[in-house]
């Protein structure tokens, strides 16, 4: 038996807790610009940003689970 095979019954939820997970991350994430900076305004202060710490985790964190959507959408799509 295929490991491929064993997982397909279960991708499905998967891809839906992948989903709410890069949601959620996505969502947790917070820019130093103010609301003019969402119309194309310019705020210099936060131009040369450092992520540190807990952001840095939370950004390495929505990459991988990124990377992990775009895997299971590709294997469901292959399969």
């Amino acid at each position: 038996m295929n490991i491929i095979d064993s997982v397909l019954p279960a991708l499905p939820y998967i891809q839906i807790i992948l989903s709410i997970l890069l949601v959620a991350s996505i969502l947790l994430q917070q820019r130093g610009s103010s609301l003019g900076g969402a119309f194309g305004g310019d705020n210099f202060s936060s131009a040369f940003h450092k992520r540190r710490g807990a952001e840095l985790f939370l950004f390495k964190f929505t990459i991988g689970i990124a990377v992990l959507f775009v895997a299971t959408a590709l294997l469901n799509v292959i399969a």
